[in-house]
């Protein structure tokens, strides 16, 4: 088959525009519960609609795509994602912001199910190994870049002399919410991704076997089996944990330590995915060296361990403590995901798709750690995520996969 490097680089293009804009949630949540007055409880309701529709889209996604193609499925998720970019930003309210949210989610969720066999076709499954970890190094780099844009952003618009885009920008943006412009360049650039995927020429993708969905039957059968029902918790928790550090740790170090969100705590929030991407990297050297249930326990163990410095220690500890539960986060999604795939022996496509669908994980732990928020204090509900971490480092001592990782010291065959 012809291998096409311009749809592996358009791929590339949509993993960091997919990680872009998910991941300025986290430091947009100050602005979002000073500007639209919110409780914790309602503050956590919009991660909720966002990665709920994960829950919502991921398996009819994944059908839809053999039905149709990825090229109607890309447009089509682009389209999605610039109405619900257009709708707060034109009328920024809480409302507008749930339902935005939950748009832009089902916008990502179809073009997630549709990028990694995409991406194995056009670059060739001789080198799917090493497009897939590139696409995982690009989504970090944008989680690191839009906290800094955001900063860039804010503060440009909060000077007098507006230039270039901002003065563009200056009229559509309400006083006091200079964040909102933000939601104008997610417009830009869903329209601009929807026009690109429209004027491209797409490679016609056969699913493997094990990329393929299977009937509801097949999903309702898997769901019977222990070891999925474990697995799936086991995403639910990584995706709740890696939102809930994300999502709250701006607003927790405005409301403890005084730390300026728009700056410092984004900041804060980039370095955090940073970190995770250059654990990423040194994580996949360690799977050559370490089972990788003893190198889950380990990173776990530290993630732990920062979590708690980050919670109870000085501004300082804390502000750099968030930052680095995202390096020992790094390796546990990999890990989890390939843990569970190797667990079973039949249906993994259905079954990926029931792990994906673990992603609304980020949805109800946001909630879970508002509503204790409201009721006994930020840092008390975040302590909420001692059970999450709890359960992936349970992960480590309980995993039986039928396949284990290939390490150096392995016999060879």
């Amino acid at each position: 088959m012809k291998r096409s490097y311009y749809i592996v680089a358009l791929i590339l293009l949509t993993f960091f525009v997919i990680s872009f804009i998910t991941n300025i949630i986290g430091p947009l949540s100050p602005a979002f519960i000073s500007d639209f007055k919110l409780s914790d409880f309602m503050a956590g309701v919009l991660p909720f609609a966002f990665f709920i529709a994960y829950g919502v889209m991921s398996i009819p996604s994944s059908m839809l795509v053999q039905k149709y193609n990825e090229k109607t499925i890309m447009v089509t998720a682009f389209v999605v994602a610039f109405l619900g970019s257009l709708l707060l930003a034109a009328q920024p309210n809480y409302l507008t912001a749930i339902l935005s949210l939950f748009l832009i989610g089902c916008g990502m969720a179809m073009l997630q199910v549709v990028i990694n066999p995409l991406l194995r076709t056009a670059g060739g499954e001789e080198n799917y190994a090493f497009t897939s970890v590139l696409a995982q190094l690009i989504f970090g780099g944008a989680s690191f870049l839009s906290p800094l844009v955001y900063s860039y952003m804010v503060l440009n618009l909060g000077s007098k002399n507006h230039s270039g885009i901002f003065s563009v920008l200056s009229p559509l943006v309400p006083a006091g919410m200079p964040w909102i412009s933000l939601y104008w360049l997610f417009v830009v650039i869903c329209l601009l991704m929807a026009v690109l995927m429209l004027v491209s020429r797409f490679p016609k993708v056969e699913l493997a076997e094990d990329e393929k969905a299977g009937a509801w039957e097949t999903h309702v059968m898997l769901f019977k089996r222990p070891v999925v029902i474990l697995y799936f918790i086991a995403l639910f928790c990584y995706v709740g944990t890696e939102q809930g550090v994300s999502y709250w740790m701006s607003e927790f170090l405005k409301r403890y330590h005084h730390v300026d969100p728009e700056v410092t705590g984004a900041k804060a929030v980039a370095w955090f995915w940073g970190l995770m991407t250059a654990g990423g990297v040194l994580g996949l050297f360690l799977l050559k060296l370490m089972d990788s249930r003893r190198l889950l326990v380990v990173f776990t163990i530290f993630a732990l361990i920062f979590l708690s410095l980050g919670l109870f220690g000085s501004a300082e500890v804390s502000l750099y403590s968030f930052s680095i539960v995202g390096f020992f986060m790094s390796v546990m999604y990999p890990i989890i995901f390939s843990l569970a795939l190797s667990s079973v022996d039949e249906h993994h496509g259905s079954f990926a798709g029931i792990l994906v669908t673990g992603i609304i994980g980020g949805a109800v732990v946001q909630i879970l750690i508002g509503g204790l928020g409201n009721l006994i204090g930020l840092r008390a509900g975040m302590c909420f995520l001692y059970l999450t971490f709890g359960y992936m480092l349970a992960i480590g001592f309980w995993a039986k996969p039928l396949i284990t990782n290939k390490t150096i010291f392995d016999k060879k065959e």
